[in-house]
C-alpha cells in the first residue's frame, strides 16, 4: 500500500488602508482579490472557541446572502478593582443591540445598534407579515463573524460609496432589504418606509407586542417559495441568517481597556481551556521554570508566566503576569495584567492596573486604575491613579 503525503501552503497578502474607512472600505480595499462564491469576514478582536467553519456551514445550508455570528452579551460595567472605593467605580451603560429572530431562530429579521436603541425604532410590517412571529431579543451580541455572498457585499460596496462600516451600514441595510423582489440598490422605497411601524424607545416592548399579536399567519419559508397569492414563485427572497453560539462557547470582543482587563481574568477562570494551560492544585497557573521568593503567595485565578521571578513577602490576587518579569520583595499586585519582561522594583503596589511589555516600574510606585504603556519608567516613589502613562513620540 502506496501513501502520498501533499503539503498545503496558504498565501497571506496584507493590505493597508487609511484607518478612517471602516470595515467596509477595508473590504472594498481588496475586492479585486475576492474570487470565491462566499466570504467569511472575521474581526481581528474577537476572543471565542466558537469554530469559524460552523458560521460558514449555516450560511451555505440556507444559501444566505449573509449570516452574522451571535452570542451572549456580556455583563456591562467594569469588574470591581479590590482596591477602588464604592466612588470609584463608575459603571458605563451597555450598548444594547435589539435584534428580531423569526420563531425557528435562524433567520435574521431586525437589527439596530445600541445606538438606534436610543432612538425610535422602525419595524417592517413586511417582515412581520411574512414571518408571523418575531421574537425580539436584547441579550445577543453582534461578534462581528460574517458569512458573505461576494457577488452580493461587491454590489453593495460598490453602489454604496459612503457605506463605511458592516455592523452599521451593510448588515442592516441586507435586513431591511430581504424582503423585496430583487436588491435594490437605492435604499429604503418610500412604500416601505410607510409600511413600518414606528416603536418609541421608551415604550419598546408593549409596542412590538401588539404589533406581533395583530401579525397574519404565513411562515416565513412559505414566502420564500410562493407569493402573496399562493401561486407560483414570484419573488426573489434575500436570507439574512443568524447563527447562534451556544452558551458553552466563549465569545468576548477585545476592544477596550476594560475588556482586555475582563478577558484575561477570564482565560485564568472560567475560561482556562483557552490558555492551553493546566490549573495547579491551588487552582492557579504558575509555570514550573517561574521563581517565587519566601512567603510570597499566588492566589487562585492566577497566572505567572515562563520565566518570571518574584522576590519575598509578595502577594498576587486575581492578576496574570507575564513572561520573563523581574520583581522585587513586598510588591502587591491586585486585578491587574502585567506583561512580558516588566522590571517592578521592592514595595510596589499595583491595583486594577494594565502595566504593558518592557514596562521599568523603579522602588515604592503607586498605581491604582492606571494603563502604562510598553517601555514606560515611573520614578521611584510616584503614585498615580486612574492614568494613563506612555513615552512621548519622538
Amino acid at each position: 500500500m502506496k501513501f502520498r503525503i501533499e503539503t498545503c501552503y496558504m498565501t497571506l497578502q496584507v493590505a493597508a488602508v487609511p484607518e478612517d474607512v471602516g470595515t467596509a472600505g477595508a473590504l472594498r480595499a481588496i475586492a479585486h482579490h475576492l474570487t470565491a462564491k462566499d466570504i467569511l469576514v472575521v474581526t481581528g478582536d474577537l476572543v471565542s472557541d466558537v469554530p469559524p467553519g460552523a458560521v460558514a456551514a449555516a450560511h451555505r445550508r440556507h444559501d444566505a446572502v449573509v449570516t452574522t455570528m451571535l452570542c451572549s452579551a456580556p455583563v456591562g460595567g467594569p469588574a470591581e478593582s479590590g482596591s477602588s472605593a464604592g466612588k470609584d467605580k463608575i459603571k458605563k451603560p451597555r450598548r444594547y443591540n435589539i435584534i428580531g429572530l423569526d420563531p425557528t431562530k435562524q433567520f435574521l429579521l431586525h437589527i439596530a445598534t445600541g445606538a438606534e436603541v436610543e432612538k425610535d425604532i422602525r419595524i417592517q410590517k413586511s417582515i412581520l407579515r411574512a414571518v408571523g412571529q418575531m421574537e425580539i431579543r436584547s441579550d445577543l451580541m453582534d461578534a462581528h463573524v460574517y458569512a458573505f455572498k461576494r457577488s452580493i457585499l461587491q454590489e453593495i460596496l460598490e453602489e454604496k460609496d459612503k457605506f463605511q462600516s458592516l455592523k452599521q451600514d451593510v448588515l442592516p441595510y441586507l435586513v431591511r432589504s430581504q424582503l423585496r423582489s430583487e436588491l435594490s440598490l437605492n435604499g429604503v422605497s418610500q412604500a416601505e418606509e410607510n409600511g413600518n411601524e414606528k416603536v418609541s424607545s421608551q415604550n419598546n416592548h408593549v409596542v412590538v407586542s401588539q404589533i406581533l399579536a395583530n401579525a397574519s399567519t404565513p411562515s416565513f419559508h412559505e414566502l420564500y417559495a410562493l407569493g402573496h397569492n399562493g401561486s407560483a414563485p414570484v419573488r426573489r427572497i434575500h436570507k439574512c441568517c443568524a447563527y447562534i453560539a451556544s452558551n458553552t462557547r466563549y465569545c468576548a470582543r477585545l476592544n477596550s481597556i476594560q475588556a482586555y482587563s475582563d478577558i484575561n481574568r477570564d482565560v485564568i477562570g472560567e475560561a482556562n481551556h483557552l490558555s492551553g494551560y493546566s490549573f495547579s492544585a491551588h487552582n492557579n497557573i504558575i509555570h514550573p521554570s517561574s521563581q517565587l521568593g519566601s512567603k510570597t503567595t499566588v492566589g487562585p485565578h492566577c497566572m505567572l508566566g515562563e520565566g518570571s521571578q518574584m522576590g519575598d513577602k509578595c502577594s498576587v490576587k486575581r492578576s496574570v503576569i507575564g513572561r520573563h518579569c523581574r520583581i522585587g520583595s513586598n510588591v502587591k499586585v491586585v486585578n491587574s495584567v502585567i506583561m512580558n519582561h516588566v522590571t517592578i522594583g521592592d514595595g510596589c503596589s499595583i491595583q486594577g492596573s494594565v502595566v504593558c511589555s518592557n514596562v521599568q516600574l523603579q522602588e515604592r510606585v503607586g498605581l491604582k486604575d492606571c494603563q502604562v504603556g510598553a517601555g514606560f519608567v515611573v520614578t521611584a516613589g510616584c503614585e498615580y491613579k486612574g492614568e494613563s502613562l506612555a513615552r512621548k513620540e519622538k
